[in-house]
């Protein structure tokens, strides 16, 4: 076989705001398998929602604690840095791909985790069909989603031959296929961890020990000291 599973480069993005224990599991069941490292990957601003509630240095700082040891799991900048170099351009995933390949080439298999509320919401990114000739995407579907729902008309389309059960498949080509991880997730979200910080409620058990003192420490979303 030319390809294996350790061809694929796969890539969790995100805005990490802030990085809690439910991106810490889908990185390591993605990791664990496929059997390569996930490079998680903080967004910039990112023009479909609202802006972060920390800062792009300040949400790389708390990935890095996140997963600072673990192996499998690294922080990957590129969009941070492509901000940096070029402030209020919007960042869009399809220019992060077209980066992407740029890099490694046509034939490099290359895969997008996303959790299965982003895969909803794929019809409102800039772009979003080109991505499929860009990448295959590995969905995390968390307890509850409505990825087994009723589709929108066009991302059903899109989605229904694209579908593999064969993980190996996303090696096997450079993009193009949609995997679902399939596994237990945590249910945290970063909107239910900000809102318990803002309203003292209990949040540092969403994270990793870390990344809350961090955010203690930095006084980030209405912390305030007891």
């Amino acid at each position: 076989m030319a390809h294996g599973t350790d061809a694929l480069m796969l890539f969790y993005g995100g805005t990490f705001d802030p990085v809690h224990l439910g991106h810490l599991a889908i990185a390591r069941g993605a990791r664990d398998a496929l059997q390569v490292p996930v490079r998680l990957m903080p967004a910039a601003d990112p023009p479909h929602r609202a802006p972060p509630g920390a800062d792009a240095g300040q949400r790389a700082r708390m990935l890095a604690l996140a997963i600072a040891g673990e192996a499998g799991l690294l922080l990957d900048d590129r969009e941070l840095q492509r901000a940096a170099r070029d402030p209020g351009v919007p960042s869009w995933t399809v220019d992060t791909l077209l980066e992407l390949r740029a890099m490694v080439g046509a034939e490099q298999s290359l895969a997008l985790l996303l959790g299965a509320d982003s895969l909803l919401g794929l019809p409102s990114w800039h772009r979003w069909e080109e991505l499929f000739a860009l990448t295959h995407f590995v969905v995390a579907d968390r307890p509850g989603s409505e990825l087994g729902a009723a589709l929108p008309p066009a991302l059903a389309r899109r989605l229904q031959p694209a579908w593999t059960q064969e993980p190996r498949d996303l090696a096997c080509s450079p993009a193009g296929c949609v995997w679902r991880l399939e596994q237990p997730l945590r249910t945290e979200s970063a909107t239910e961890v900000r809102r318990r910080i803002g309203a003292g409620g209990d949040w540092r058990s969403l994270l990793p020990a870390a990344v809350a003192d961090y955010i203690a420490d930095q006084r980030l979303y209405g912390f305030q000291a007891t």
